[in-house]
């Protein structure tokens, strides 16, 4: 009989991974003066004032299909960034990689929504991004609007975007994004807005989706929610991997350290 672990599949591996900010500006100003811009992309020259921040630094791990892995660490630890780069909107660099079956589907508490259409026009265009067909909008807004309790105090699901708090807009965002299977779901800190009754339910849906052979890595300040979701955790330290194993283990190592 073959070992379990031999017959889970890969979803996301990082290899090596460097992630690198980089910011041009004056020196001592921070911002890039016009000729300094124009001359660095004519001559393709590295300007003086670059500034190098080192946000992740080596990171290497395999995720499986089937796990929800809490991603945990300190503020600036490099958490959101590395999400980034496993959604590909950031370049990976110095020989390293991040490879992901699929598209990966990043969900930010920042993630865009059109604030001049209604709450019920933004759940059709997010699902026609995602890949649902027409018929499968159709049949799933309702549910959606529900899901998000934005018209639990009012028909909101009506009315523009910009007329709602950011924690309606919030939790609509990962009502959005949670209507659809995804082979690798990264979720940024967009469990902590809304009551617990909301928080119950997008964490029983982020077990849903990872009972669904979906892969889901969680960033949250909040340890109770990385506990009840996730059965792994990964814990960045200034960019680099402290620990990476069952969430009991790795949340005890981590708030031992941050006793300290």
């Amino acid at each position: 009989m073959a070992d379990a672990r031999e017959e889970r599949v890969p979803t996301v591996i990082a290899d090596n991974a460097h992630i690198i900010y980089r910011i041009y500006g004056a020196a001592g100003t921070g911002t890039a003066t016009p000729v300094a811009s124009f001359k660095r992309i004519v001559t393709g020259k590295k300007a003086a004032s670059v500034r190098e921040v080192h946000a992740v630094k080596g990171v290497s791990f395999v995720a499986y299909k089937g796990e929800a892995i809490g991603l945990i660490g300190s503020n600036g630890s490099g958490k959101s960034t590395l999400l980034r780069a496993i959604a590909g909107l950031l370049p990976v660099e110095r020989g390293g990689a991040i490879y992901a079956s699929g598209q990966p589907s990043l969900l930010g508490v920042n993630a865009a929504l059109m604030n001049d259409l209604s709450g019920e026009r933004n759940v059709v265009l997010g699902c026609l991004a995602m890949g649902m067909t027409p018929a499968q909008v159709k049949a799933q807004t309702a549910e959606i609007i529900d899901f998000s309790g934005i018209n639990e105090r009012g028909d909101f699901g009506s009315l523009p975007m910009k007329t709602y708090s950011s924690g309606m807009a919030a939790r609509l965002r990962f009502s959005i994004a949670a209507a659809k299977k995804h082979d690798v779901l990264l979720i940024d800190e967009a469990l902590a807005t809304g009551d617990a009754k909301f928080r119950r339910r997008s964490e029983q849906r982020v077990r849903d989706l990872r009972g669904e052979a979906g892969t889901v890595f969680l960033v949250s300040h909040s340890e109770q929610s990385i506990r009840d979701t996730c059965e792994r955790s990964i814990w960045l330290e200034s960019g680099k991997i402290r620990a990476d194993g069952p969430t009991e283990d790795v949340m005890k190592e981590y708030e031992a350290y941050m006793r300290k």
